[in-house]
């Protein structure tokens, strides 16, 4: 248990820069009390002893403003961060090295008792802040999870996914999970939104054709101009000509 311990603290050092001190860490953390008064729920639920499990779950999401539930499968190194508001239900799965910001909901779309309600979090998974996965798919390792996304369909590994619904706008699968950098709130820099993209050309090109139909405009104004000043410049004789 101290080894974990050690671990968990060593991966909030790696990920937040706010963090100064083990003894600031210990006991300032709440995404830490949640996960081991989680180990304290998880094992009484294990022995069936559901009513006792849910009440030292309900006890931390006083505590810590996080609420997990017992039946939930949470990996090593998870990081909560801030983690006022995060909900994770009954049959979610959270991978290894995971982090997870401040009002994110693990949550299930189902009714049915029995049936994988809740999503799977690969390793290495980024989930920011505000951001809903629900349903019982997979987030693939290293995915991320953009801040108020909501996600509702499975994510490959390597993906990022921002807005609502959540579409993928950055797929690097074939990138080992251990090369990718770790992106804060799931942040990317220098990232393209392709949908934004393609918004982007559609308006410069509807600008290009606004600008050759009024180029068109002035030059038919031009030649009307001309052929008024031509008729008024001619003879009776020639205009007559002109009509036959």
């Amino acid at each position: 248990m101290f080894k974990q311990l050690r671990e968990d603290i060593t991966a909030i050092f790696e990920r937040d820069p706010a963090a100064h001190s083990t003894w600031e860490v210990l006991t300032c953390y709440p995404g830490l009390h949640a996960i081991y008064l989680h180990k304290l729920s998880g094992w009484l639920w294990g022995l069936r002893l559901r009513w006792l499990g849910r009440l030292v779950s309900h006890f931390g999401r006083w505590l810590t403003g996080i609420e997990i539930h017992p039946g939930a499968t949470i990996g090593r190194r998870v990081f909560i961060d801030h983690g006022m508001g995060v909900v994770i239900g009954e049959t979610a799965e959270v991978g290894d090295d995971c982090t997870i910001y401040q009002g994110v909901t693990l949550g299930g779309t189902s009714l049915y008792r029995g049936e994988k309600r809740h999503p799977t979090l690969g390793k290495g998974v980024v989930i920011g802040a505000g951001a809903k996965v629900l349903g019982g798919f997979t987030v693939g390792d290293a995915a991320r999870v953009g801040s108020n996304a909501v996600v509702v369909k499975e994510v490959p590994a390597g993906a990022t996914v921002v807005g609502v619904p959540g579409r993928i706008v950055e797929a690097s699968a074939a990138q080992p999970a251990a090369a990718k950098r770790f992106a804060a709130y799931a942040v990317v820099q220098n990232q393209d939104d392709p949908y934004a993209k393609a918004i982007q050309e559609m308006v410069a090109h509807t600008h290009e054709l606004e600008e050759s139909v009024a180029a068109l405009s002035s030059k038919l104004a031009a030649l009307e101009k001309e052929l008024a000043e031509h008729e008024a410049q001619a003879t009776p004789a020639e205009n007559l000509r002109a009509v036959k």
